[in-house]
Parts: structure tokens; C-alpha cells; sequence
């Protein structure tokens, strides 16, 4: 199956970004890059089948990523497949927020800096921050255990140095008391994805293929967020940070939940590259 023809058959099927994907996969298929695609016509039979089966099975909307194994995440590539959520782009804006401030905090700190990565999925803000903070101990808090199993292996892919500085949690991130057990010490900064979308939202083909507990909050997007905040407040310390993704339509759920509490200051409303509500931001009160 030549590349003119792949793409066209994912154009039938509704996929996005058909010419990417088609690339995407014969890159995966040749173990070469995309500079090199000018080969795809002289496939051998072996190549050529396998690359039809992968158009296939991508026509039939299943995420590109299942079909290479990984997904890539800021500074880091996971390992992901059926059982885990697939980090989306939104969410290295998240990591972007997080990273800044914790390298702008370790800068004048002598003890070690404690990040909680709540409801962690692959590990993918866990992972990249442990990756990228030499001086960070991260905490990876996931219910699932199919995703833990996801995250444990990504961790263990990591060197050695990185992966001895993340503790795998399998906990519910609503249960405020036994997530302060695990991670002990009070956190200087935690961040969460967790599932936010509103369960009455239409969603394209592929989400299907994640976790519904991993993707959907409930009527109104807020069912783990709302009772998360206690959890939140628990474990971080005074004058710590938090990060929060949600759905682009409960930004404001979610800055009056935090501001609610009495918990927080600075509570503050961030957009993604469309102009949308992406995540919100607090710093725990006191000092």
C-alpha cells in the first residue's frame, strides 16, 4: 500500500490528520524517520502488508499510539496501550507551569522538593518531572490497576537515577487520609489530570479507546475534582502550588471550588493555545 493510497483511506474513514498518520506508521514500520518516506513505493512484501494492516486497523480509529506502543510527552516517551489514558498535548502546558515553578523553587532550596502527581494514568507529568528536575522526588498516585501496570513499567524504562526518585502509588485520589499516608512528607507542588469531561460530551472516536474512569467526571466534569481538593489541601504544604487540568468548560467550577475551600490563594485561570480554559492554578495558604 503506497502513502497516497494509505492516506486516502484514512481520509474515508474521518481521521484528522490522515497524511501524518499514514507517515506516522510507515515511519514506525521502516524503524527510519520521515525523511526517508521517499522509499515507501519500494516496500518488500513483508512491509508492505504490515503497513496495510496498521492503516487498517488506524481506519477503524484506533489511536495511533496503541498501534506504535508509545506516546510522546514533553521531554519524555511512554509506553502506553489498551488499559491507560493517552496523554494528550493540552497537558504539557500543565507540565510547562510546573516545571518553571519548581525549578524557579529548587533554585533556593536546600531539601528536597516533593512533587504528587495525582491521578497519575501512564505516569506522563510524574515521568517528565522527575526527568527534568534533578532535585525532585515525585510521588505517581493512580487508582486504576490496569494503568498502574502502565506506570510502573514506564518508570522502570527510566535510568536508574530517575526512576529511584518515583514512588508508584495504586490509591484513590479522593480518599484524603490514606494519599497522605502514602506520600508522607508534605508536598511542595502537586499536579493532576483526572478525568474531567462531563459524561454528556461528545467526544471524537478515539477517546473511546482510553479508560472511561479515566476520562469522564460525571454529570457535571467535577466528580473526582471536587472531593480531590480536600485530598489536595491534605498533603500540600503551606505555601506549596497546585495545578489542575479540567474540561475548557469548568474553569470556573473549578477556581470557585478552590477559592471556596479557604484552603488556597492565588487561585488563577489558565488558557491553552486555542484560548480555552485549560488548568488552574493555587498556592496552599500560609507560610
Amino acid at each position: 500500500m503506497a502513502l497516497a493510497e494509505a492516506t486516502g483511506v484514512l481520509a474515508a474513514a474521518g481521521v484528522d490528520s490522515p497524511r501524518a498518520d499514514a507517515e506516522w506508521l510507515l515511519v514506525h514500520v521502516l524503524g527510519t524517520d520521515r525523511g526517508r518516506l521517499l522509499v515507501a513505493d519500494d516496500l518488500d512484501h513483508e512491509a508492505r502488508a504490515r503497513f496495510a494492516g496498521l492503516i487498517a486497523l488506524r481506519a477503524q480509529r484506533i489511536p495511533m499510539q496503541h498501534l506504535v506502543g508509545t506516546a510522546a510527552f514533553g521531554p519524555v516517551v511512554l509506553h502506553v496501550g489498551p488499559g491507560v489514558f493517552v496523554p494528550r498535548p493540552e497537558t504539557e502546558l500543565l507540565y510547562a507551569w510546573a516545571h518553571q515553578l519548581a525549578e524557579r523553587e529548587l533554585a533556593g532550596a536546600a531539601a528536597q522538593f516533593t512533587v504528587v502527581d495525582l491521578c497519575s494514568g501512564s505516569g506522563a507529568l510524574a515521568i517528565a518531572l522527575a526527568a527534568t528536575l534533578p532535585g525532585a522526588r515525585v510521588h505517581a498516585v493512580e487508582k486504576s490497576p490496569e494503568a498502574t501496570t502502565w506506570l510502573q513499567r514506564n518508570v522502570d524504562g527510566l535510568a536508574a537515577d530517575v526512576a529511584a526518585r518515583v514512588v508508584v502509588h495504586t490509591g484513590d485520589v479522593t480518599d484524603a487520609g490514606a494519599v497522605a499516608a502514602m506520600v508522607g512528607a508534605p508536598a511542595d507542588l502537586v499536579v493532576s489530570n483526572p478525568p474531567y469531561v462531563p459524561s454528556t460530551t461528545p467526544v471524537p472516536a478515539e477517546v473511546h479507546a482510553d479508560p472511561a474512569m479515566a476520562v469522564f467526571g460525571g454529570e457535571d466534569g467535577m466528580d473526582v475534582i471536587t472531593p480531590m481538593a480536600a485530598t489536595i489541601a491534605a498533603i500540600l504544604r503551606p505555601g506549596g502550588c497546585v495545578g489542575i487540568e479540567h474540561d475548557d468548560t469548568t474553569g470556573d467550577a473549578v477556581t470557585g471550588l478552590l477559592r471556596g475551600t479557604g484552603d488556597f490563594d492565588e487561585v488563577t485561570s489558565h488558557t491553552d493555545l486555542t484560548g480555552r480554559p485549560r488548568f488552574v492554578t493555587a498556592r496552599r495558604r500560609g507560610r
